[in-house]
C-alpha cells in the first residue's frame, strides 16, 4: 500500500503586520453588521410591543429619558464603616487592664466576656469609644472612695497612718542619723589600720573558732526548742518551746532561772530588749515573745507572768524583733504582713503589707533606718522606716526564706531558707555577692557576729 503524499507546509517569510490588520478590520466589520441586525430586531420588537399596547412609552428620534439617581444607602454605610474603623485605630486606650475594666464599667458594659483576654478587651473598648465618642463617659454616680483591695489582688494601696506613726518616723530618722555617723566613723578608723594588724585580728578570730567546744548541755523542754537568744550582757539565755513555755537559763552553767508562762500555743520566738541587763532596771520591759495563736507577750526579769499582751494578730506570729532604739517592736505574721508597735503606748502604729504569702521573719538595720522582712514568697524585702517605702527586693532564693540578719557594718545582709543555702547580699550594689551551699537541710536562722 502506497503511503499518502506528505502535505506541503506553507512557510511565510517577512512581517505579518499587514495581514493581521486586514483580518482585524474584517472582524470589526462583521461585528458591526451583527450589532446593527440585532438592534433592528430589538427595535422591531419594541415597536410591535408599543403597537400592541404592552409598552407605554413614546420613542422619538432625538428624545432621551432622564433617570432619577437614587442615593446609594449601602454605599454610604460602607463609607461610614471605613471611617469608623479608621477612627478606632487612632483612639488611645489605657494599657492597664484594670483601667480598661473601669471604663467599661462606666459605660455599663460587661468587663469580661467568655474567652476574652486583655488585648481583645482593649479592642472592644476602642470600638465602644468610637461609637460614643472618646470623651463621652458620663458618671451618674460619684466615684467610689479608695478602699482596701479584694483578697488576692496585687494592687498597690496605702493606709492612712496615725499621728503616732509620723512621730515614730521622725524619731527613727533622728536616731538613725546619729547611729550612721558613729558607724561610719568607726569604719573609717578601721580602714586606715595597717594590713598586718587586720590580718592578725582575722587569724585570732579563726583560732578562736577552731577551739569552739561544747561547754555545757541541758534539756530545755519536753517539746522542741523553737528559738534561743542571749541577753545583751551574755549572762542569760532565753528559750522558747513548742510547749508554749519560755525559760531563762544562766550562762555558762545552764541553770534554770525562771519559767515564763503566758502562751497557750507553740511559742515561736523570744528576744531581749537592746538595753535589758545593761541599763534597764529588772522591773522594766526586758523581753518579748510570740506564739502560733497570734499572742505577743512582754516580760520583765522579775516575774514569771507577762507584763502585758499585744493583741490584734489574727494568725500565727512566727518571729519578732526589737528596734535598736528599744522604742519599737516588729512582729512577723502569717497574714502576709508585719507590724510595728510603739512600746511606750503599747499600740500598733504600722500594719505593713506587701508580701504575697506568709511573713516569717523581720529584723532591723544596726542604724535603725531599715527593716528587713522575709517569708514564704521567697523574696526578702527592705523597707525604709522613715518613709514607709519598699526600697529593695532581693531575688535569689528558690524556696521559703526563714532567716534574715544585717551585718554590723550595715552593708551586708544574710538570708537563709528552705533551699538549703545562705545568701550574702550587698546593699550598696543591690545584688547577691556570695552563696554558702554547705547545708544539707533548710536554714532556719542566721546571725552575724556583733
Amino acid at each position: 500500500m502506497e503511503e499518502p503524499p506528505a502535505k506541503k507546509v506553507r512557510v511565510h517569510f517577512g512581517s505579518l503586520e499587514e495581514q493581521e490588520k486586514k483580518r482585524l478590520a474584517e472582524e470589526a466589520v462583521t461585528k458591526s453588521e451583527e450589532s446593527d441586525a440585532t438592534n433592528k430586531i430589538i427595535s422591531a420588537a419594541v415597536r410591535a410591543g408599543i403597537e400592541a399596547g404592552n409598552i407605554n412609552i413614546d420613542i422619538a428620534e432625538d428624545e432621551a429619558m432622564e433617570v432619577a439617581t437614587m442615593p446609594d444607602t449601602r454605599h454610604h454605610e460602607l463609607i461610614a464603616e471605613f471611617e469608623r474603623r479608621k477612627q478606632v485605630k487612632t483612639i488611645v486606650v489605657p494599657t492597664d487592664d484594670a483601667k480598661v475594666k473601669a471604663i467599661l464599667r462606666e459605660y455599663r458594659e460587661p468587663i469580661c466576656l467568655f474567652g476574652e483576654g486583655p488585648a481583645n478587651r482593649r479592642l472592644r473598648l476602642r470600638a465602644l469609644l468610637s461609637e460614643h465618642g472618646e470623651g463621652g463617659v458620663i458618671r451618674e454616680e460619684p466615684p467610689p472612695q479608695p478602699s482596701a483591695p479584694e483578697p488576692g489582688s496585687n494592687k498597690v494601696w496605702y493606709h492612712e497612718g496615725p499621728a503616732e506613726l509620723m512621730a515614730a518616723r521622725y524619731a527613727v530618722a533622728e536616731y538613725s542619723v546619729a547611729r550612721a555617723e558613729q558607724r561610719l566613723k568607726a569604719a573609717r578608723a578601721e580602714a586606715i589600720k595597717p594590713g598586718p594588724e587586720k590580718a592578725a585580728k582575722k587569724m585570732e578570730l579563726h583560732k578562736g573558732l577552731r577551739k569552739l567546744a561544747n561547754s555545757c548541755s541541758q534539756i530545755g523542754d519536753d517539746r522542741p526548742i523553737s528559738y534561743c537568744n542571749f541577753s545583751p550582757n551574755s549572762k542569760l539565755l532565753a528559750t522558747a518551746s513548742w510547749s508554749g513555755l519560755c525559760k531563762l537559763w544562766s550562762v555558762p552553767d545552764c541553770e534554770l532561772v525562771r519559767v515564763l508562762r503566758g502562751h497557750q500555743e507553740r511559742a515561736g520566738a523570744i528576744v531581749f530588749h537592746p538595753q535589758a541587763t545593761i541599763s534597764l532596771p529588772p522591773t522594766a520591759l526586758a523581753m518579748a515573745s510570740c506564739a502560733a495563736d497570734g499572742s505577743v507577750c512582754l516580760w520583765n526579769l522579775e516575774s514569771d507572768t507577762p507584763m502585758t499582751e499585744l493583741g490584734g494578730h489574727h494568725d500565727r506570729v512566727s518571729r519578732l524583733s526589737f528596734h535598736p532604739s528599744g522604742r519599737l517592736l516588729a512582729t512577723a505574721c502569717f497574714d502576709k504582713s508585719w507590724r510595728l508597735w510603739d512600746l511606750e503606748s503599747k499600740t500598733e502604729i504600722l500594719h505593713q503589707e506587701g508580701h504575697s504569702r506568709a511573713v516569717f521573719n523581720v529584723c532591723f538595720h544596726p542604724d535603725g533606718s531599715l527593716a528587713g522582712s522575709c517569708g514564704m514568697d521567697a523574696f526578702p524585702r527592705l523597707w525604709d522606716l522613715r518613709t514607709g517605702k519598699c526600697v529593695m527586693l532581693l531575688e535569689g532564693h528558690l524556696q521559703n526564706v526563714y532567716a534574715m540578719d544585717f551585718s554590723p557594718s550595715g552593708y551586708h545582709i544574710a538570708t537563709g531558707g528552705g533551699d538549703h543555702i545562705v545568701n550574702i547580699w550587698d546593699i550598696r550594689k543591690g545584688d547577691k555577692i556570695y552563696t554558702i551551699p554547705s547545708h544539707t537541710n533548710l536554714v532556719s536562722h542566721v546571725k552575724f557576729q556583733g
